[in-house]
């Protein structure tokens, strides 16, 4: 790896300018100066690098698009104009990790012109910030190019071929559902993003996207040694994305950081996306929900009523009391509807979403919640057919309007490439979760729901890019690995799986993991009859107890699910406290220390009250873990305790838990003795 040095040549403000002959070399720093992406020309093709505090991030890349029908913008090329601007504003989410988010960032616009045979136009745009960059390539209108159909994007991210890697694969039938591999960078397959490394020279870095909007989500393709390249999920003609010019790509983004941690400090991805286009999102409240889901998991009930149907009317309402025992704001309820029965996954035909099955009356139910002040949460099972979906959607989101219901779980169950829509012809087409008309397809859903002041949590998703800052309505999703991983038999999650999401996948924006689980061995519960019996599942959270707390805090969403079964949660009402208390939505968030697929201490403030929390979990691995409290301010806390025993481990005594209080200050030290797949959770309320 080597450092940053210019070549020789006149600096004129950004720009190194040459002899006409050769070329033009443009570089662009960060506020503080530790971050320095060069741009150049040379032999006629874009071409950039990345430093951070001198140290090599990606080596000479190239950069550019190729078109079906017209010339691209892949060689023949000469920067001829540049513009610089900078950014130093703060913005208010309505919702999120912290309330307030800085964007400071130094730009430059180079104009780009193909020199022969025709002068088409490209501007590439570069925002550089203190932790990372990110650029986007824009057509303007010109003569000559109306509409384009792209058959490559040659963006390159020339990385250390030794660095470690942190990734899932792309392109496989299960979407974003899998357990994330730890190679070198030159053992790389084709990736889905977001992608972690760990150079050689310490320097950490992540590779993601932001603002995807009517284009196709980019992977990572692996070439050879250290190449790695931008992929785009493509369309069923064979083509990447059909546009019209002008256009605009999303933001290739690069994260930066010295230590793992600060990769999850960092708010690039939000910061490249646009201001709320929506309006007014005062009547989405963060906050917990229930849910008649994981009886149907573990094999307790069904969805449909070829069993023992979950969704009844009289189950709901039993939920709803519990919700509204403990203050949860929502009860999920999947089932509910005609669809279910038979082989839903492969036949997305039959869903109706205004029609429930004969045990259920959702306008009972819905009266019900009002009556004791919670909410029914919708759910919205595609099985993968987006135009049956779009078709009924006026009268699916009519019904959750009048029934109160203010989030709607989505669902995309179907394999990778297997979405089904009908074209205008009448014609079946099949689509990639992430192709162009998917992510059309899910904005198209959120603008349509924001019109019934309805939040979207999206499973089987297209993946997280910082669009909730442009849609605040679309506040979770899945897109990974989660909990109910767990409950089929499969092998499980594994103890170092949420310490792969915390630096991988979460850096993407909320995930609707649905932790909280009490029962972790769920298959060695009892079987409802014997036909429903659980006798060929192996069932377990590969956790403790603690560390099932902890995710309240480690892996963030608005929208928090508790996911177990009433009973067991009324069964350890000492540890079920912590969930009562804990909030899900924050004035401040901030990870203290943490090794990517190791261990993670953060802490996080509530929006709502003086409240701090505190959450350390670690991999298979025991450890000792602490964190100065010097975060707290002033005064006196009492903090709330919630730890592994000295005899936890998530195999041998998962349960193993102390409850405690201690009164402490700013100037304390804590230090938790973790289990295997262990955790911690701490309230801290001032006194």
């Amino acid at each position: 790896m080597k450092s940053y040095v210019l070549k020789a040549g006149l600096l004129v403000g950004s720009l190194l300018v040459h002899s006409l002959v050769d070329a033009a070399e443009f570089k662009v720093t960060s506020p503080d100066e530790s971050l320095v992406m060069v741009i150049n020309d040379d032999n006629g093709q874009l071409q950039y690098e990345v430093f951070k505090n001198g140290k090599q991030v990606i080596d000479q890349s190239l950069l550019g698009l190729r078109f079906a029908d017209h010339f691209g913008f892949d060689d023949k090329l000469k920067i001829v104009d540049s513009a610089k601007n900078s950014s130093n504003n703060t913005w208010e989410q309505p919702w999120g990790e912290r309330q307030y988010v800085v964007d400071n960032h130094n730009e430059i616009v180079l104009s780009v012109r193909r020199t022969e045979p025709i002068k088409q136009k490209l501007d590439l745009r570069v925002r550089v910030f203190n932790d990372g960059l990110g650029f986007r390539y824009e057509v303007p209108t010109q003569k000559g190019l109306q509409d384009v159909s792209i058959t490559e994007e040659i963006t390159e991210f020339n990385m250390d071929p030794e660095a470690d890697a942190w990734w899932i694969p792309a392109r496989k039938w299960n979407r974003y559902e899998y357990l994330y591999n730890k190679t070198k960078v030159n053992d790389m397959e084709m990736a889905h993003t977001p992608v972690t490394m760990r150079l050689t020279n310490g320097v950490h870095v992540s590779l993601h996207e932001a603002a995807l909007v009517d284009y196709s989500g980019m992977s990572i393709e692996h070439r050879r040694d250290n190449n790695l390249v931008a992929n785009l999920a493509p369309r069923p003609d064979g083509s990447l994305v059909k546009v019209s010019v002008p256009f605009k790509t999303p933001w290739r983004t690069i994260q930066v950081a010295d230590d793992a941690v600060g990769l999850v400090n960092s708010d690039l991805i939000l910061n490249l996306n646009e201001p709320n286009k929506l309006g007014d999102v005062s009547w989405f409240k963060p906050g917990k929900y229930i849910g008649i889901w994981w009886q149907q998991h573990i094999k307790d009930r069904t969805w449909g009523t070829d069993g023992i149907h979950a969704a009844t009317t009289e189950a709901t309402i039993e939920m709803m009391d519990f919700a509204a025992k403990y203050n949860f704001d929502g009860v999920l309820v999947e089932g509910w509807n005609i669809g279910w029965d038979g082989d839903w996954y492969n036949n997305g035909d039959v869903f109706s979403f205004t029609k429930t099955y004969d045990d259920f009356d959702i306008e009972k139910v819905a009266e019900y919640g009002r009556t004791v002040g919670t909410r029914l949460i919708g759910h919205h099972e595609t099985s993968g057919n987006l135009s049956n979906y779009e078709n009924q959607i006026d009268d699916a989101f009519d019904l959750y309007e009048k029934s109160g219901v203010r989030v709607v779980k989505t669902g995309y169950v179907a394999d990778a490439g297997k979405l089904k829509r009908i074209d205008e012809n009448g014609i079946t087409r099949y689509e990639f979760h992430d192709g162009q008309f998917s992510v059309d397809h899910h904005l198209r859903v959120v603008e349509k729901a924001y019109e019934h002041k309805i939040a979207i949590n999206a499973h089987e998703p297209v993946k997280d890019t910082g669009l909730r800052r442009t849609y605040p309505n679309w506040v979770s999703r899945e897109g990974a690995r989660g909990q109910e991983f767990n409950a089929w038999g499969v092998p499980p999650n594994g103890p170092n799986h949420v310490s792969d999401l915390v630096y991988t996948r979460m850096l993407s924006g909320p995930m609707d993991y649905t932790a909280g689980a009490f029962d972790l061995r769920p298959s060695e519960r009892p079987p409802i009859t014997e036909e429903m019996g659980r006798h060929d599942v192996r069932s377990r959270i590969e956790h403790t107890l603690a560390k099932e707390l902890s995710l309240y805090v480690t892996i963030y969403s608005p929208i928090q699910m508790v996911m177990d079964l009433p009973e067991n949660y009324e069964a350890r009402l000492d540890a079920f406290q912590f969930i009562l208390d804990v909030p899900a939505d924050w004035a401040e968030s901030t990870a203290l220390s943490g090794e990517v697929g190791e261990y993670l201490v953060i802490a996080r403030k509530d929006r709502n009250s003086q409240d701090w929390y505190l959450a350390a979990h670690t991999n298979e691995e025991a450890r000792k873990l602490g964190a100065d409290l010097s975060f707290l301010g002033e005064g006196t806390w009492e903090a709330q305790i919630y730890r592994d025993g000295d005899e936890a481990d998530f195999d041998k005594n998962p349960y193993d838990i102390v409850i405690e209080k201690k009164n402490v200050t700013a100037s304390d030290r804590m230090e938790f003795d973790l289990g295997r797949s262990g955790g911690a959770a701490v309230r801290f309320v001032k006194k």
